[in-house]
């Protein structure tokens, strides 16, 4: 899933026209320049059904949006959020915007803005 799902925000030339290649799980790597997206997988679990396993999973996956200025946080979140939210198609049953949150200003100057998007996403095992 986390490669699939990497791999759908950089087809999509709004995500990569602020991003470029930074779109990486669990970290941004130190020194890259920003904008950038980290994602985190906050839960993943197999879906079941009284007669058992029904071959999907469903996971949160934590979406931050990262950048210079508030401006270019929220631009790059609305980006992922027009790509993502409703989409079907490979492995993917349903990909659903759960939750979305502005991290307010950073608290020392020089400091990254965070836009945060939380995602359902179905998929097949």
């Amino acid at each position: 899933m986390e490669e699939d799902l990497r791999a759908l925000l950089l087809d999509a030339p709004a995500v990569t026209a602020l991003v470029g290649p930074r779109v990486n799980f669990g970290r941004h790597p130190q020194g890259e320049p920003l904008p950038a997206l980290v994602l985190t997988t906050v839960s993943d679990r197999e879906g079941l059904t009284l007669d058992g396993p029904d071959g999907l999973q469903r996971a949160r996956v934590q979406i931050d949006c990262w950048a210079a200025s508030y401006g270019e946080a929220k631009r790059l979140s609305r980006a992922v959020r027009q790509r993502l939210h409703g989409h079907s198609g490979g492995g993917f049953r349903a990909l659903i915007l759960e939750a979305a949150r502005d991290l307010g200003a950073p608290e020392a100057p020089g400091r990254p803005f965070r836009v945060s998007l939380d995602f359902l996403v179905t998929y097949s095992a």
